[in-house]
């Protein structure tokens, strides 16, 4: 822990807020120390009477105060007169103080009769605290919470555990979260007080040491975060997270000086850089302890409601699930045949891949056993255990908690040994959700949604688990995975064509999301390129389910329909040229944009599509009244027919609300008429929307389409900087036939195919130096 100071409170006159300004530093010491400040503040403001007791709860009840905490405070009576003069003498200096305060006034019986209709009340009280006036009032009080506790958890549990699945639900799992809330989510805070109410019950031994260790690890991540932001927050974001780690002593150092883990020796320097990733790292480890620990508690609670299952001969039931495993009270455990043989080495998947298809926990002490005694895996695995490995992957929900539970035990890394530098390895990237564990085994599970639509659904299961194997080492992961993933496929025992195509999936996982949103899938040159880097029908189905998995495992943000449409249009066009060797014919102009007086304006939910006169500058115009009308354009394509140009657009609203149709077709068709008005207003919106973006790049590719050369854009995401682009082309003397916009987080990655060969260097130089300056 670390070390915690305090001037002399004494000195201090004011409110709860000075004395409790003067504790520093992070740790169970300091907390301790806010607690006495506050115990003292609140004393007196009671006066002494009989039948009345300040009572603390929450974080002071526990003396676990927070820099930022807020106050749960009880005024407890026996029927006295005139107690609500008392309660306001009590509360309005703690709100004149700024403090945030959770109070009310009761007698042991409404508090009581509170405690038994709502159970988050129940486990409050088992925290009670004596500050001032009453002890013997307090203590009826406190013996009498804890007995009828005592008495009811059993039945009380279930109700407090689907409260706390809302919860969980609400907040994600802190152990895989990058941004978890550090009380509120699974494994969090709030856990912990469930652990203590089971254990007060006596339950069982929901506190174990690691149990108690972790929990003070996170109080003190807690504690440093809220003197890092300044004020009250849980959420550990990931602008914080280095100087939070800073704080708690985790700090980035040479490889040749040792880690100091106690934050205690950490000097208190503000040129200290904190390890941002050390300090998630540890928290993932502290939050699956509890989560363990709580899913331990629950169960056996469970137990001890429906009491054994026996059979006629008064024996508990034991049935059979798969070799050497058999449930037992709900729970997995080992055969007796099992445990008095020698152990086979598969035994450890056998039973994760059982507990994966029956969703039933497996045992702690099982767990335990097979950490224990298990043999290690010989290289190559038998085909038994290669088979359990891929019956795990595809069992579909059950997959997550099982490998979870492996995963506490210490089983995972034994199978795989790469997994011990990939658990809980954060992902700096906005559109993930989880670390990087438990992305891969997201997955796996999301890629057994698909199995039935490819070949080889094991070997989709497998590069599921292992494609960002090359994530956290230096280079491209898709590059550095592919003989990572290889070597565990031939430890595994695949034969080496299955080997080469899990690497082959590694290295490609991207492809299919690259080009479909990033080049013309009307060019013969990216299906023809796209078609000899797959090879095949198989490798291509394979790539398209992973593709699907992988999104849907990082995040929303990470798919939409319109990039579902792209991919499986690519996956078709490529399909066919793969079958038959043709390659497909650019597709032609919609006959609507070529009829009638000009212009012509066509508008549906996600297309927009314009003719005019052919002159320059056309597709900056129509792209800069969109930004206007806040859409955003994913694909654009510019052609000249009969001496009309057309421009389509794919777009999407930008916030989600789509826009007035009457006034967005008015403004285009005033707008590629040369309305001077509707130019005027488009430029000074897109200027004013100008960011300030940090390096962007311009990138030459010569040999990707047939008659262009393509120039991509990678900058920070603006509003109308497809506008500006365009327009700093055009007037560069730029042709621009098609763009393809594409969103990451917070940048874009544009590629515009400019007709002509654009060979000469300085010609390229000048047109990227007008690209440049228009972002």
């Amino acid at each position: 822990m670390t070390s915690s100071t305090r001037k002399d409170a004494s000195e201090h006159t004011g409110g709860a807020g000075l004395l409790v300004d003067e504790v520093v530093g992070v740790g169970e010491a300091a907390r301790a120390a806010r607690a006495d400040a506050y115990d003292r503040w609140l004393r007196g403001l009671l006066p002494g009477r009989p039948g009345v007791a300040l009572i603390a709860v929450g974080g002071l009840g526990r003396r676990q105060c927070a820099p930022h905490g807020d106050l749960d405070l009880v005024l407890l009576h026996a029927g006295v007169p005139g107690v609500d003069e008392l309660a306001a003498a009590v509360w309005y200096p703690v709100w004149d103080a700024g403090l945030r305060l959770d109070h009310s006034v009761r007698t042991v019986a409404e508090a009581l009769s509170v405690a038994q209709d709502d159970v988050k009340v129940a486990l409050g009280l088992l925290d009670a605290r004596l500050l001032a006036g009453d002890a013997a009032l307090a203590d009826t009080l406190a013996r009498t919470a804890a007995d009828h506790w005592r008495r009811t958890a059993v039945r009380q549990l279930p109700a407090l555990r689907e409260i706390t699945a809302a919860r969980w639900a609400a907040h994600g799992e802190l152990a895989f979260l990058l941004e978890g809330d550090l009380k509120e989510a699974a494994g969090g805070l709030r856990d912990v007080g469930i652990l203590r109410a089971v254990a007060t019950a006596g339950i069982t031994d929901a506190l174990r040491p690691a149990v108690r260790a972790a929990h003070l690890r996170l109080l003190d991540t807690r504690d440093a975060l809220h003197r890092q932001v300044g004020r009250r927050v849980d959420r550990l974001v990931a602008q914080e997270r280095d100087g939070v780690a800073a704080l708690l002593g985790l700090r980035h150092l040479p490889p040749c000086e040792p880690v100091r883990p106690d934050p205690s020796d950490a000097p208190r320097d503000a040129r200290v850089v904190g390890d941002g990733d050390a300090l998630l790292r540890r928290v993932a480890g502290d939050a699956r302890t509890v989560s363990h620990a709580l899913d331990d508690a629950f169960r056996a609670a469970d137990r001890l409601r429906s009491g054994r299952r026996r059979g006629a001969d008064g024996r508990p039931l034991r049935r059979p699930v798969a070799r050497d495993v058999v449930e037992h009270d709900g729970e997995l455990v080992l055969a007796r045949t099992a445990i008095g043989a020698r152990p086979d080495p598969s035994l450890s998947l056998r039973v994760a891949a059982a507990a994966a298809v029956t969703r039933l926990p497996i045992a702690r002490a099982t767990c335990e056993w097979l950490a224990a005694y298990c043999p290690p895996l010989p290289a190559p695995w038998p085909a038994e255990a290669r088979a359990a490995l891929i019956t795990l992957l595809g069992a579909g929900p059950g997959l997550v908690p099982a490998w979870e539970t492996c995963d506490r035990y210490g089983l995972i890394e034994r199978w795989l040994p790469e997994w011990t530098r990939l658990r809980s390895l954060p992902q700096h990237n906005p559109v993930h959700r989880f670390t990087l564990d438990r992305h891969l085994v997201q997955t796996a599970y999301e890629a057994s949604r698909h199995t039935r639509e490819v070949d080889r659904p094991d070997l989709l299961l497998l590069g599921a688990l292992l494609h960002d194997v090359g994530k956290g080492l230096p280079g491209d992961h898709s590059t550095v995975g592919v003989p990572l993933a290889e070597a565990v496929a031939a430890r595994i025992g695949l034969p080496a064509p299955e080997v080469a195509l899990i690497g082959t999936l590694v290295r490609l996982h991207l492809l299919l999301p690259d080009v479909a949103t990033r080049r013309d899938l009307a060019d013969p040159v990216t299906i023809a390129g796209v078609a000899e880097r797959v090879g095949d029908p198989t490798t291509l189905d394979l790539l398209h389910a992973l593709v699907r998995a992988d999104a849907a495992a990082t995040g929303p943000a990470a798919w939409s329909q319109w990039k579902g449409r792209l991919v499986a249009e690519l996956v078709t066009r490529v399909r066919t040229a793969l079958d038959t060797g043709a390659l497909p014919a650019p597709p032609a102009p919609d006959p609507a944009l070529l009829a009638g007086p000009l212009p012509v304006v066509h508008l549906t939910a996600d297309r927009v599509a314009v003719a005019a006169a052919d002159r320059r500058g056309l597709l900056a115009t129509v792209a800069g009244c969109l930004a206007l009308h806040r859409l955003e354009v994913l694909s654009a394509d510019a052609s000249t027919v009969d001496g009309r140009a057309l421009v389509e657009c794919r777009v999407q609203p930008r916030y989600g609300l789509a826009p007035d149709p009457i006034a967005l077709g008015a403004d285009l068709r005033r707008a590629v008429n040369g309305d001077v008005s509707v130019t005027q207003r488009l430029r000074g919106r897109a200027l004013a929307a100008r960011s300030d973006p940090a390096a962007p790049r311009v990138v030459w590719h010569r040999e990707a389409a047939t008659d262009a050369v393509l120039l991509e854009l990678r900058a920070a995401d603006a509003v109308g900087l497809l506008y500006r682009v365009t327009c700093a082309l055009d007037e560069a003397g730029a042709q621009v036939r098609a763009a393809r916009i594409s969103t990451l987080g917070g940048d874009v990655v544009d590629a515009f195919y400019l007709v002509g060969g654009w060979p000469d260097d300085a010609t390229r130089a000048r047109l990227e130096a007008a690209v440049l300056a228009a972002v």
